[in-house]
């Protein structure tokens, strides 16, 4: 039976909504730990299984480590900017100012926007080229670049908070796989009966032999291992990913950052097609309910997104805002779920 993923958020954070979205299809809940620690979230979890039981089900949790991937630092506020903006990207000096929940503000006396980054990123960043930030829903052009500072203006604007993605160019091939924070994260996904790991931004099964590396030494060989696909890296190795995980993930959202969109589609068959011929699950997600973020029903075009993804053989779909944040968590999954499954009649 196909599975059917939510994510945690302030949205669905009240029990009686987490009933309805397992009373509704929901099998299981993904815990995003770029922005918190697990230990954090331990009520939470005591929720979603308590939810699930009300349903006789037995929640998949899944926790979406850190990674490789980049991100900035910690804002005062959400930063609202719009094409044209100018803004300067600063160095985060000490870990100090990395951990403080509110860090750079705007400077009224020169008129710009700071964002606060790592020195690590700052040295991939050059002058001249483009970067996106916010799962690519903000594009702005380097202008000067400075060893502890960057100067950029605004080409797409948006809303940006605290530890939001940025794209760049370079290759991050030598990042470590795991941070500090996801190692911890890993030892308490063990005691707190974790079902599975996502492990971001994968490049090869270097990355995925570390992450079981990690779950061996804290006694979590049985937690799953889910590799995000979400960069050329992991497409081109996807042969090698589909034999060291127990799960490929689709992560469109970063994929579609590192090609042109109307590239996606067909890497994503791609990808589906190599998993198939390997007997390897997949999950497909990003956008599939974008829309109802803020409307009660999705749109035509959704639909049939969701329901294509299952007849090229998705073991398993996930929202991820739409549950997070949206008007309509319940309703988000009792489409996916329903979408889902019809497609699984189908296809079987």
């Amino acid at each position: 039976m196909i599975d059917i993923f939510g994510t945690l958020g302030p949205a669905c954070s009240n029990e009686d909504i987490l009933e309805r979205m397992f009373q509704e299809g929901m099998t299981g809940m993904r815990l995003n730990l770029s922005h918190m620690m697990l230990s954090d979230n331990e009520e939470q979890i005591r929720l979603i299984k308590k939810a699930a039981s009300s349903q006789k089900k037995e929640a998949k949790i899944l926790i979406d480590l850190q990674g490789p991937e980049l991100r900035i630092g910690n804002l005062m506020r959400p930063l609202p900017l719009k094409k044209g903006d100018a803004v300067v990207l600063k160095e985060i000096r000490s870990p100090k100012e990395a951990e403080a929940s509110a860090f750079f503000e705007d400077d009224p006396s020169e008129g710009q926007k700071v964002i606060p980054l790592s020195r690590t990123i700052l040295r991939m960043m050059d002058a001249d080229e483009d970067f996106l930030m916010d799962d690519g829903k903000i594009l702005a052009h380097v202008d000067r670049w400075g060893e502890n500072e960057v100067s950029a203006t605004i080409l797409r604007g948006g809303t940006l908070s605290s530890r939001k993605s940025i794209t760049v160019k370079k290759d991050t091939s030598h990042l470590p796989s795991l941070t500090e924070a996801d190692r911890i994260n890993l030892k308490t996904a063990v005691r707190l009966g974790v079902f599975g790991v996502m492990q971001p931004f994968v490049r090869g099964k270097s990355d995925l032999e570390e992450v079981r590396g990690a779950l061996s030494e804290v006694g979590g060989t049985g937690l799953k291992i889910y590799a995000k696909i979400e960069n050329r890296m992991g497409v081109e190795k996807i042969d090698e990913l589909i034999g060291s995980a127990d799960e490929i993930v689709i992560a469109r959202g970063d994929l579609g950052n590192a090609m042109p969109l109307w590239e996606l589609p067909g890497v994503q068959k791609q990808i589906a097609k190599r998993c198939n011929a390997s007997g390897r699950a997949f999950m497909v997600v990003t956008q599939m309910l974008a829309s109802m973020e803020h409307a009660p029903v999705p749109t035509r075009a959704e639909v049939s997104d969701i329901y294509n993804a299952v007849i090229d053989g998705a073991s398993s779909v996930m929202v991820t805002g739409e549950t997070a944040v949206g008007d309509y968590p319940a309703d988000v999954i009792r489409y996916l779920a329903n979408t889902a499954r019809e497609a699984e009649r189908a296809r079987n």
